[in-house]
């Protein structure tokens, strides 16, 4: 459907319904990421790493880039640039990878078969099953639930 200006409507009736409501990424010009200083953007990269992967940070539900902001002292802006330009993604992105990939862990791991979706959604640091179901799907393309079935007697 097109609108006064020739652009077309994105949410046109017959646009096909993608499951979990997610949306295509966005590709954003941000200036202020070639202000970014190589050695301390490698530097920065080296303690986000430490801190969110090596740490385990992301399995806590509502660790935010504020909060690792204020523990590498800078502020969210530039930590942002920086996990932007360094990972290749944004940060609640850069933390659903990782959650997804602990969750995956333990969705085939025998010591968690009597844990429940729920249980491991949370384990992996995701705050609702939502959105732990949206992000698992966007990055695996099947359910939790799927992928452990898929896993079962590997």
């Amino acid at each position: 459907m097109e609108n006064n200006h020739g652009v077309i409507n994105s949410e046109s009736n017959d646009q096909e319904k993608r499951p979990y409501n997610l949306r295509d990424k966005k590709i954003k010009s941000a200036p202020y990421r070639d202000l970014i200083r190589t050695e301390l953007a490698d530097e920065l990269y080296d303690r986000i790493y430490e801190l969110v992967v090596t740490n385990k940070r992301y399995k806590q539900p509502n660790f935010s880039a504020s909060d690792l902001a204020k523990m590498l002292k800078t502020n969210t802006r530039y930590l942002s640039a920086v996990v932007n330009s360094k990972f290749k993604m944004n940060f609640s992105c850069l933390l659903n990878e990782y959650r997804i990939k602990e969750a995956k862990r333990m969705l085939t791991d025998k010591r968690y078969a009597g844990k429940n979706i729920e249980e491991i959604s949370a384990m992996s640091g995701f705050a609702n099953r939502q959105s732990f179901y949206a992000a698992f799907y966007r990055i695996v393309g099947i359910t939790p639930n799927e992928y452990r079935k898929n896993h079962e007697n590997i």
